[in-house]
C-alpha cells in the first residue's frame, strides 16, 4: 500500500511569519513549499486589475479558476509578470481577506492547492491547510504571536521595503482581519484538533523553525 506523500501544515493569524517559516522549514527538509494566501492574495490582485466587482461571487471564482499562476524561487508572477511586491500591498492582502469566505472561491482554489502535494513532501502555509485542505497531514502546526508583536514586525519588512507604514493603522487593521477570519461562517481561522499550537511572539525565525523541526523528528 503506498502511503500518502507527507505534508505539514502551518496555520495561523495575518503577520504570525508563517511564509517565512514555512519556506525555512521546506528548505531544511528539502521539500516543497505552498503558500496558499498568495493564491487568494493573487485572485485579489486580479480582481482589481480586472476592475471586477468583489460581491460577484460567481465572477470572482472565475478569476480564481483561470488564475495563469507561476511560482519560482523569489516569489511569483501573474499572467507571466512579477507580482511578488504587488500581492504584499495592504490593499491587496485586505480585499484578500474579504474575498476569502466567498465559497465558490474556496472551491475554485482548492483543488490547486491539494496539487501541491508532490513528493518528497509539502509545506504549506495559510488560513485552513490542516483544517480544510489537508486534513490528513503528519503534522500540523498553528503559528501565533501577539498581534501588537505582528504588527511591528509587518511594519519593519514595510519600511525595509521602502513602503511607508503607519504602526497605529497596520495594528487597527490586523485586529479587523483576525476578527473577520475568525468569525467568518467558511472555513474560519482556528487550531485544527491535532494541531501543535506555536507562539513566536518571543521567539526568533530560527527558533521557530526548529521547534517544528523538532516536532516532525517525533512524528
Amino acid at each position: 500500500m503506498s502511503h500518502p506523500v507527507p505534508v505539514i501544515t502551518i496555520d495561523g493569524p495575518t503577520a504570525s511569519g508563517k511564509g517565512t517559516v514555512a519556506h525555512r522549514v521546506a528548505q531544511a527538509l528539502g521539500w516543497h513549499v505552498l503558500d496558499s494566501g498568495a493564491l487568494y492574495r493573487l485572485t485579489a490582485l486580479a480582481v482589481i486589475q480586472k476592475d471586477i466587482d468583489p460581491d460577484d461571487a460567481e465572477a470572482v471564482a472565475h478569476v480564481a479558476q483561470n488564475l495563469q499562476v507561476e511560482f519560482h524561487p523569489e516569489g511569483v508572477r501573474l499572467d507571466k509578470l512579477e507580482a511578488s511586491e504587488l500581492i504584499r500591498q495592504e490593499q491587496v492582502g485586505n480585499l484578500a481577506s474579504r474575498l476569502a469566505p466567498n465559497p465558490l472561491l474556496r472551491a475554485a482554489l482548492l483543488g490547486r492547492q491539494r496539487a501541491f502535494r508532490q513528493a518528497p513532501g509539502l509545506v504549506a502555509d495559510g488560513r485552513d491547510m490542516g483544517t480544510i485542505v489537508f486534513q490528513d497531514a503528519q503534522l500540523k502546526i498553528f503559528l501565533v504571536a501577539d498581534v501588537q508583536a505582528r504588527a511591528q514586525r509587518r511594519c519593519k519588512q514595510l519600511i525595509e521595503k521602502g513602503i511607508s507604514a503607519n504602526l497605529k493603522d497596520l495594528l487597527a487593521d490586523m485586529r479587523e482581519r483576525d476578527a473577520r477570519d475568525i468569525e467568518r461562517a467558511v472555513a474560519p481561522l482556528l487550531p485544527a484538533q491535532d494541531a501543535h499550537v506555536v507562539d513566536s511572539s518571543n521567539l526568533t525565525i530560527d527558533q521557530t523553525v526548529q521547534s517544528i523541526l523538532d516536532l516532525w523528528s517525533r512524528v
